[in-house]
């Protein structure tokens, strides 16, 4: 009997919110689909409106477009041509919306029970709820959804469009800061904030190298700085997607002048900030986080493209993967891409021999694969093992602590313990309870 009233008060608070996440991702797989179609080929997205490829006709959205639906009620044909409709559509809208709805499932419906589930969103999750967590869900399933978006044309076409990964960590940015203003205050370490926070020191350097990537930008729009491989089309041949560019080496050159007023600006901010007392606060913590992860989620595979392309005199790391993991970074943080990066090496190598053993059993050559669907994967591997990450994190450095979610707050050694050895009256031990606006401290 109170199972079965658990069961209902589950369904009534929980029920509305899923039925609309559920909606909300179908709708964003109808744009997906749009954008996988459409995007490698340099179509805009908006123009012209949907329309069948065959005939032309115009699919209104409350009929031939609407969601999931439109195909069962059409039973996969034109209205107007009869033209078979793939399949791969309803699917890819039917996917999505499971996604959203699973993501809301694992982040406010799992409880301390769930040991697992648990693990992965965690008290923060619990305590907000949608009502007051929807802007953060909404920053983490963007990320999901763009990586799967990123993934499928990187696979088709060895590219990844930069509006993308722009799209979703600009959504982040202000998501995150959004949430800042919007969640409820208590709690300590990870149930105080879900990604790490930043000091002062930290928020200067994503602050100083925001500005630098405008200064960047500027100076590529103006003219003044080139784009790198501005010629590799010269040498790309009919019908591949890869060139064999010779002058890869010198790129780099390019490349490290455009990253300049970034670093610049890292550690200009950092110094700039480092003598402020106290921390920042937390709508400063909340957007200087998502800016750092946003730096280092980028920052790791472009060093990585540098030194790989100079020691190989090859394109080792495209820029479409940069600008994938800084995205990644901007929605998770400054330390999940650092897992993400090591991680993602091993699945490459998996999907290789396990691809290489396929094409000698039915006799042709494995399809290569691009390194972008790779750290997709491993966004969600680590996303959804954090329990197995964490114990992997304990066994192979057990002298180090794991960086941990969680609002930084101040050092107080006003109430240090006296020469006696007793306790001061606001000291641990004397009754006084800690700060709930976090634990982490840097």
């Amino acid at each position: 009997m109170l199972a079965n009233l658990g069961a209902v008060d589950a369904l009534l608070r929980h029920g509305p919110w899923l039925v609309f996440v559920f909606a909300f991702g179908a709708c964003v797989g109808s744009f997906l689909n749009v954008v996988n179609w459409r995007m490698p080929r340099g179509m805009s997205l908006s123009q012209p409106p949907s329309r069948c490829p065959t005939c032309g006709g115009r699919l209104r959205f409350f009929r031939e477009n609407l969601p999931i639906l439109g195909w069962v009620l059409l039973r996969g044909k034109c209205r107007f041509c009869r033209t078979r409709i793939s399949p791969v559509y309803p699917l890819v809208e039917l996917a999505i919306a499971l996604l959203f709805a699973g993501l809301y499932v694992v982040l406010f419906m799992a409880g301390p029970q769930d040991t697992w589930w648990w693990e992965v969103g965690g008290a923060w999750w619990s305590r907000q709820q949608f009502l007051f967590a929807w802007p953060a869900w909404m920053a983490l399933a963007f990320l999901f959804a763009g990586l799967f978006s990123m993934t499928v044309i990187d696979a088709r076409t060895f590219t990844i469009p930069i509006q993308i990964p722009t799209f979703v960590a600009i959504s982040a940015f202000v998501f995150w800061g959004l949430e800042a203003m919007m969640a409820r205050h208590g709690g300590v370490g990870a149930a105080s904030w879900p990604i790490p926070g930043t000091g002062w020191p930290a928020t200067g350097a994503a602050i100083g190298g925001g500005l630098g990537v405008v200064v960047a930008m500027s100076l590529l729009a103006s003219g003044r700085l080139r784009p790198s491989f501005h010629d590799y089309e010269d040498f790309l041949k009919e019908g591949e997607v890869l060139a064999d560019y010779p002058h890869a080496r010198r790129e780099m050159g390019v490349e490290l002048c455009y990253l300049a007023p970034i670093l610049a600006g890292i550690v200009l901010g950092a110094v700039a900030l480092s003598g402020l007392e106290g921390v920042p606060p937390r709508w400063m913590q909340a957007v200087g986080g998502s800016l750092l992860g946003w730096l280092v989620g980028g920052g790791i595979v472009w060093a990585i493209r540098m030194l790989g392309t100079l020691a190989f005199g090859k394109e080792a790391m495209g820029l479409g993967d940069v600008h994938l993991l800084a995205a990644v970074g901007a929605v998770l943080g400054w330390f999940e891409p650092i897992l993400i990066f090591f991680l993602a090496p091993f699945l490459g190598l998996t999907w290789t021999l396990l691809a290489a053993l396929a094409g000698a059993f039915r006799g042709r050559p494995w399809r290569e694969l691009p390194y972008g669907p790779h750290l997709a994967v491993a966004t969600v591997a680590v996303f959804l093992a954090r329990p197995v990450v964490s114990e992997g994190w304990r066994k192979i450095m057990p002298a180090v602590e794991m960086p941990e979610a969680g609002l930084v707050v101040p050092v107080d050694n006003s109430h240090d313990w006296t020469d006696s050895g007793s306790a001061g009256p606001m000291s641990p031990g004397a009754g006084t309870a800690p700060s709930t606006e976090g634990t982490t401290v840097r």
